[in-house]
């Protein structure tokens, strides 16, 4: 079969430059189709980070273009050596700040151009007149930042490379006025409702909705929950009328990098035959977090964006209750001040049971993961989500909210699934307090006695949650797309 020529657009990537679960599946999903054999390149703005880690870098063209100036191409490539293409532009890309926020926590006021023209080099690289050596087989869009491209490529080119327009979070969708219209170099017959039109605004992702040949989320109940309010966010009609070429694939984890059998960062390894070193961990990072050493106490733990947007407000007019119950509980994350302030509290208050680390920290974050027995992820809304995959592979159950990826991922603890053994943790049944506090207490009876809590450590320890099978369902989804269009 030929080689598959894949163009991968994206405003972030891991090892390069992150912010988000966007930047780890643009580093990990190229690089895995790569080893199916696709000849896989990626495209990201020249932030100076991306510049100073992409190694040699080679031009490869250079525009002077009306609407942004001169920019520069330049070929380099990842610290895995898979080809990057940068767009070099030192006054939108080389600033101060992440690549979405200015210094000020607020979005950059020229966002509509700087992520503008990452859709229109991601177009021009895979339309008629691409400068590359072989044109691309596939684009693929990642979130609104990268989401004109298909548009550009339906005005402008008449045998465009086939477009996957990739939803990782719809609650971002790049609304500006219409205003930027003209300095987008879009024609005006694009500004209607059926167009980039969008409540009298120009929405960068529903470009990517109307234009693109395939449209694919993180999780196929997720891709379900947006064709319907509230998870559409105004764009559930459109993406109902398009469920035809819609459809959810999971994201994966790096199984190298969350591995409890060779982690690093922790204090011993363990994995699903011999459970002895998740015990010397609980210990230690009681130790560490200041709560009382109780080997038999079920630890409750949260990595995570403080938000309510995870449950965590839920989480905290819980604690107090579960504190009672004779739960341990653990934090680390940072977000919302309010949010942030309450933790605070209730780890002052509730000493010894209770400990919150404000902020990020890496190797800490694997060590909770490894050291509590329960990982509570009870999102109000979650596309994918990681961290629940990360906790099952280090024998620590979720419990988590019955939204998007989450229930594509967790199996519960039902009687049927503890009997055939394919428990993996705890979906509540709906997101309150009262449902918290009643799920937990199912936790607690089957923590003690274990061992159907070491059978569902096991089970879900054995999972496979990489990006091999992954990677495959994307390429086989590239290869029905350019066979329907063949």
């Amino acid at each position: 079969m030929e080689t598959l020529h894949l163009l991968f657009a994206t405003s972030e990537v891991f090892p390069l430059v992150k912010t988000g679960g966007l930047a780890d599946v643009s580093g990990a999903l190229p690089a895995a189709l790569a080893r199916l054999g696709v000849e896989a390149t990626l495209l990201l703005p020249g932030y100076a980070a991306a510049l100073d880690g992409a190694g040699p870098l080679q031009q490869i063209a250079r525009l002077d273009l009306p609407q942004h100036g001169e920019v520069r191409l330049l070929q380099g490539r990842m610290p895995d050596g898979l080809p990057l293409i940068l767009i070099e532009h030192a006054d939108y890309y080389q600033r101060a700040g992440n690549p979405y926020l200015g210094p000020d926590g607020h979005d950059w006021p020229d966002n509509a151009l700087r992520f503008g023209l990452l859709g229109q080099m991601a177009a021009w690289l895979a339309g008629d007149h691409s400068p590359l050596p072989r044109r691309p087989d596939v684009l693929h869009c990642n979130d609104w930042q990268t989401a004109l491209a298909p548009a550009y490529l339906h005005f402008y080119d008449r045998t465009p490379a086939a477009t996957v327009m990739t939803i990782h979070n719809l609650a971002y969708q790049g609304v500006f006025p219409p205003t930027v219209l003209g300095p987008l170099n879009l024609p005006q017959e694009s500004f209607h409702l059926e167009g980039l039109e969008f409540h009298g605004m120009l929405s960068f992702l529903k470009a990517g909705l109307v234009y693109g040949d395939r449209i694919t989320t993180v999780s196929p109940n997720y891709a379900r929950e947006i064709q319907q309010e509230p998870l559409g966010f105004g764009l559930q009609g459109l993406l109902h009328h398009r469920r035809d070429v819609l459809s959810g694939i999971l994201n994966g984890i790096d199984t190298e990098e969350w591995n409890p059998a060779q982690d690093p960062r922790l204090w011993a390894a363990y994995d699903a035959d011999d459970l002895s070193g998740k015990a010397q961990n609980k210990a230690v990072l009681q130790q560490a977090m200041g709560l009382a050493a109780e080997p038999g106490t079920p630890l409750l733990a949260v990595v995570s964006r403080i938000a309510a947007q995870k449950g965590l407000d839920v989480v905290a007019d819980a604690l107090p209750r579960l504190i009672d119950l004779g739960f341990q509980f653990v934090l680390l994350g940072s977000g919302e001040r309010a949010l942030e302030a309450r933790f605070r509290s209730l780890a002052e208050t509730y000493r010894g049971r209770a400990a919150a680390h404000i902020g990020y920290d890496e190797t800490l974050s694997h060590r909770i993961e490894a050291g509590a027995d329960v990982f509570l992820m009870p999102s109000r809304f979650e596309p994918c989500g990681l961290n629940q995959m990360y906790s099952q592979r280090y024998g620590t159950l979720p419990v988590v909210a019955p939204t998007g990826g989450l229930l594509d991922t967790v199996t519960d603890a039902t009687a049927a699934r503890l009997a055939d053994g394919s428990a993996t943790g705890f979906v509540l049944e709906r997101l309150d307090a009262a449902h918290l506090v009643a799920t937990l207490g199912r936790v607690g009876e089957l923590y003690r006695p274990q061992e159907n809590w070491r059978r569902m450590q096991r089970t879900a320890m054995t999972r496979d949650f990489g990006w091999a099978a992954r990677a495959q369902e994307y390429l086989e989804l590239y290869r029905s797309l350019l066979a329907r269009r063949a």
